[in-house]
């Protein structure tokens, strides 16, 4: 089993991976809507950040490596399935190592792989925006000429954002009791050919902002 997750065979174990994801959501009562088409391509998908969830939604439907703070090695169940095939662990307090996981992201595109990036660093707890992004990610994909994917998420129940000081067992415990946990999954259009790095997150930040204005909207109409 070591070899299938650590092996050459990065790709099958993506596939194990893709597995665990959709039957952990079935198991803890995850109901997923995803609208649009998530991306065959070697690519930065970037998304707002809502919950411990965020990218293991987009490891549902994609062979990718997402970037995400090295605490999430120790959590349980989530961290041994994220370690289950390609991650790029960062710890953001340490400018080396923001430098260090540019590298690997520019360096996992090119064998191919799409990689997840939030951003904005830190969960949000705003149903309808965003925190600043941070640039690195966008001025990569301007030097490097890689594509850029946005991804919008949105939790209807603002229960579900897992914002300030609670733990993750905490949250976990706390929402699991619920019979059902709903989440939008939203992938936006191929954004490339920028030469404005501004520019760039500009748009992305639009669009997911954009979608999750639209969402909220119609999940508040739905509710009066």
């Amino acid at each position: 089993m070591r070899n299938l997750i650590q092996g050459e065979d990065i790709r099958r174990s993506m596939k194990v991976r893709r597995r665990w994801a959709n039957n952990l959501f079935k198991g803890l009562g995850v109901v997923i809507e995803t609208e649009g088409t998530p991306p065959n391509i070697p690519c930065l998908l970037v998304s707002n950040h809502r919950s411990y969830m965020d990218p293991i939604l987009m490891l549902r439907d994609l062979d990718a490596w997402p970037v995400a703070k090295a605490e999430i090695a120790s959590w349980p169940v989530i961290g041994k399935g994220a370690d289950m095939a390609g991650i790029l662990y960062v710890r953001r307090e340490h400018a080396q190592q923001r430098s260090l996981v540019l590298t690997k992201i520019a360096e996992t595109v090119a064998k191919g792989f799409p990689v997840i990036l939030f951003p904005e660093g830190t969960t949000c707890d705003d149903p309808i925006g965003t925190v600043p992004f941070k640039t690195g990610g966008f001025r990569l994909a301007v030097k490097e000429g890689i594509q850029v994917v946005p991804v919008s998420i949105y939790f209807p129940d603002q229960r579900d954002f897992w914002v300030g000081d609670e733990s993750f067992i905490a949250h976990a415990s706390r929402r699991f009791r619920d019979r059902t946990i709903r989440v939008k999954l939203c992938y936006g259009p191929i954004l490339s050919n920028y030469d404005d790095a501004s520019q760039l997150m500009s748009d992305c930040k639009d669009w997911i902002e954009a979608r999750l204005r639209e969402n909220h909207n119609h999940t508040t109409h739905e509710g009066r």
